[in-house]
């Protein structure tokens, strides 16, 4: 079983799972200084200047794998943002020395001189605003745009004149996590609760300690090649977790829950978006504030599925497992941090349970079958429309839904654009922040195209063939999985 589509993603499991096994040892400050030389043993650097550079920077990835201090998820290692093209514009051999000379002209800090009838750029002084290579009519200056830059589909992140480095502006950054997946260094990583989680598992193993459950995501199912579901849930309570959940549970109730608020909103609203992408709504509240108002108030299928377990035992510890980084910020909201305690990627559920010398391969199975095939398919792109038409259609509602699918923040802003000017050809907006959904969040453990198949497959096991009876055990109306309600 592969494990890696990178080297970046080997180093980060290589640090996530060292940390794991020095805490389960009881031993974690003894070996914060002995992690770096156990990953990095030299004596050659395999990609750095030197082997006591690539250790530094496993210090600081360290740093940030060792608790979420703050709600800024996604940090920028400073000292690992050193090796892309310092310099984004060049004038190439294309430049024919002509007479307009309008890069000069364009260029609103003097960095373009003419020297030998050629454009040459000054790069201590350009500030790269592009405005000479828009100006050029032989497109003789070239752009190469860092990749932080060009996947960051916000504008969220820039490169610091004076030091080179990337930026993030957390005024823009929806936290969808694409630099950390996009960035070939790995200088852009996400925060780690993993050692928070395993605390937990120790902990719940004590007369007096709190039971932890697991929600997981449904793109769970095109993470691990031969594995099932069942051997993970096995697994997970091997590893001391006492219950596992399908967060698909919580989107089939999502689903329902959806269905009738937009029966009830589009009464008196033109268009309804969802509401269980966290960067997608992000990125409405941030861009489109005029149209908050139009977002579903239904809470989201991981917040949901860690509001039945706290019903049911207001004493549990709730982690969810997923691909997002964006559902890492949104446990740390005023608003849903009681359902849910922790939230990691797939990337750190790999190294916690290799940490544990659990394998996966020959681990015998558990039944866990929570939800219906339309819950298991939010994971991809159109699966979350699938679902509500599914849950209108079983509940005989009155709406007649016009879906409008965004795969991608690009088609998220071509849909608002639209909205906002009353041309939508459509009443609802399903939006993922990913390309393809979920499947293709910054923390899977790969990014295939067969993955939707893989979600499909693996919705098409559910024993449960209806949403109504995935969803009959519980009681609740529209209002009960509400943003501040129920």
């Amino acid at each position: 079983m592969k494990k890696f589509e990178n080297h970046v993603q080997e180093i980060k499991y290589s640090v996530l799972k060292e940390l794991v096994k020095a805490e389960l040892k009881d031993n974690l400050i003894n070996e914060l200084l002995v992690i770096p030389k156990k990953i990095i043993p030299g004596p050659k650097s395999d990609s750095r200047c030197c082997i006591y550079m690539e250790r530094a920077i496993i210090n600081e990835r360290i740093k940030h794998m060792l608790y979420q201090y703050d709600d800024e998820v996604i940090k920028v290692i400073d000292i690992a943002c050193d090796e892309c093209p310092i310099n984004r514009f060049s004038v190439t051999e294309a430049c024919r020395g002509c007479l307009a000379h309008h890069c000069v002209e364009s260029c609103p800090v003097g960095a373009i001189e003419i020297i030998n009838k050629r454009a040459h750029i000054n790069q201590e002084k350009c500030i790269e605003c592009g405005k000479c290579s828009s100006a050029c009519q032989f497109n003789a200056i070239s752009d190469v745009r860092r990749p932080c830059i060009s996947s960051c589909k916000v504008g969220a992140i820039q490169i610091d004149h004076k030091s080179k480095k990337a930026v993030i502006d957390k005024e823009k950054c929806i936290n969808c996590g694409e630099c950390v997946f996009k960035c070939p260094f790995g200088a852009i990583t996400d925060t780690s609760n993993i050692l928070s989680v395993v605390r937990a598992l120790k902990n719940s193993s004590r007369k007096d300690g709190r039971r932890v459950y697991a929600v997981v995501a449904p793109a769970v199912a095109a993470q691990f090649e031969d594995v099932s579901l069942e051997q993970i849930n096995f697994s997970l309570k091997k590893i001391g977790f006492h219950s596992v959940l399908e967060a698909a549970l919580g989107a089939d109730i999502a689903a329902v829950a959806e269905a009738k608020l937009i029966e009830k909103e589009l009464r008196h609203k033109s268009f309804v978006t969802t509401s269980c992408c966290p960067a997608f709504v992000s990125y409405i509240e941030k861009n489109y504030p005029d149209l908050a108002e139009n977002i579903s108030p239904a809470l989201s299928p991981m917040v949901i599925t860690g509001k039945l377990i706290k019903d049911a035992d207001k004493d549990a510890t709730v982690v969810f497992i997923g691909p997002c980084t964006a559902k890492k910020v949104e446990t740390l909201k005023n608003e849903y941090n009681s359902f849910i305690d922790y939230a990691i990627g797939f990337e750190e559920l790999r190294a916690m349970l290799d940490a544990y010398n659990i394998d996966l391969v020959n681990s015998p199975e558990e039944s866990i079958d929570n939800a219906s095939f339309y819950g298991r398919v939010f994971a991809r792109s159109g699966g979350v429309t699938n679902a509500i038409n599914r849950a209108i259609d079983e509940y005989g509602l009155d709406v007649k839904l016009k879906p409008v699918v965004c795969s991608g923040i690009k088609e998220c802003d071509r849909a608002l654009k639209l909205a906002r000017l009353g041309k939508l050809n459509g009443n609802f907006i399903e939006g993922m922040a990913c390309e393809g959904g979920c499947i293709n969040g910054p923390l899977s453990l790969n990014h295939k195209p067969k993955n939707k198949n893989a979600v499909d497959i693996h919705g098409e096991k559910a024993k449960e063939k209806t949403i109504k009876g995935a969803v009959r055990v519980y009681e609740f109306d529209e209002n009960t999985f509400c943003r501040n309600q129920g």
